[in-house]
């Protein structure tokens, strides 16, 4: 079955300048050869006359204007009409009439605007046609021409029905491309809604703890450089995101490493959470998606724990196996219950389509012992 992609792709080839200006061509020069000559459209039954300098003519305006049917589908028209008209009252009956119906075509293709109005003009100006054809001609019946004419609409039906094929397909273009833009912004919101969220968080619970510290110099220059770091750090991630939106930022790598995590384990136990870190295994070289989604994790994982369980002791395990990265951050529950942020619940939504995305499986939930558990497992090598 072919779809509307390849309508489109065959019906815009057929309407390109490669093939209707030497078609043009083809009707004028087809239209004087011996073979061809007074062997076109006979509507009305007028005997065939040789040609004269009217005959050049009528060929001319039913030939030559196809070359612009596509810019100036209206006039293309017209000329071709009137020189039809010519060649049926004169007799020529040439080759060129076939033009008519390719003009028709392109009316019902390309026009955009007063299409009812075109319609009627052209039904309008084909009835004294009719009407002098039958007059002057041996008498036809009335069939014949309303049998031309509802062939004529065809054509225009035709076009018509092109125009709706590549408007569907110009549509769904619009809708595909609207789509991979929310994505795309959806990606980007998440990313920095997980960097900011991290960072921010720390740095709260950092300055929260400087307010106690006044009375402790080398503590409180301590507290105060890890706010500073944990801002340049944000600044860096931030700069990192914002590259990537950039098609020039270079061959920057895309995602974060593995070996970045001990630095965000380092940064929360700065801010006063205890972290017990435990890596294990050696990361594919080929781990795609899953390395950043496993770093998110983490990231999400720790700063819920200095946001609603600060103080408590947290451990984070990371398993590189040969097809899959797997994670796990928990915390025992024994810490303050008391937020420092106010968090929006989307963090781990959206860690959790993420995982799912790849193909992973992600949990995490409360224990028994107050604690919280977050597990995923996350198949190495998933396209980014």
């Amino acid at each position: 079955m072919i779809g509307i992609p390849h309508i489109r792709l065959l019906t815009g080839k057929l309407g390109s300048r490669v093939w209707y200006v030497p078609l043009a061509a083809l009707l004028f020069t087809a239209s004087f050869l011996p073979g061809f000559r007074s062997n076109g459209t006979e509507l009305g039954g007028l005997p065939a006359r040789p040609f004269d300098v009217l005959a050049v003519a009528a060929v001319a305006l039913q030939a030559l204007p196809l070359a612009a049917r596509r810019r100036w589908p209206v006039l293309c028209l017209a000329l071709v009409a009137t020189g039809f008209s010519l060649d049926q009252l004169r007799g020529y009956h040439t080759v060129a009439g076939t033009a008519l119906p390719i003009a028709l075509m392109a009316v019902g293709s390309y026009l955009e605007r007063h299409r009812r109005a075109t319609a009627l003009a052209f039904t309008t100006a084909y009835v004294p046609l009719a009407v002098a054809l039958d007059r002057t001609g041996p008498g036809r019946s009335v069939e014949e021409f309303v049998t031309f004419y509802l062939a004529l609409a065809l054509a225009w039906g035709v076009g018509a029905w092109y125009r709706s094929v590549r408007a569907a397909e110009d549509e769904r273009r619009r809708r595909v491309a609207e789509d991979s833009r929310n994505a795309e912004r959806t990606r980007i919101a998440r990313e920095l809604h997980d960097i900011v969220t991290h960072h921010v968080t720390a740095m709260v619970v950092q300055a929260e703890a400087a307010r106690y510290l006044t009375a402790a110099p080398d503590r409180l220059d301590q507290s105060l450089t890890a706010v500073t770091d944990t801002g340049r750090r944000a600044i860096s991630d931030l700069r990192h995101l914002l590259d990537l939106l950039d098609p020039d930022h270079g061959t920057e790598a895309r995602t974060p490493t593995v070996g970045r995590l001990l630095a965000l384990v380092e940064q929360t136990r700065r801010a006063g959470q205890p972290v017990e870190f435990t890596e294990e295994g050696t990361p594919a070289e080929s781990a795609g998606s899953a390395e950043l989604v496993a770093y998110r994790v983490v990231q999400e994982a720790l700063t819920n724990a200095l946001k609603y369980a600060h103080g408590s002791p947290t451990s984070v395990r990371v398993h590189h196996g040969e097809k899959e990265i797997s994670v796990e951050v928990g915390t025992d529950g024994s810490g303050s219950k008391a937020g420092l942020v106010g968090g929006s619940g989307r963090g781990l939504a959206g860690l959790r389509e993420r995982v799912d995305v790849l193909g992973g499986d992600f949990s995490a939930a409360g224990q028994k012992d107050g604690g919280f558990l977050v597990r995923v497992r996350i198949p190495a090598g998933s396209p980014a």
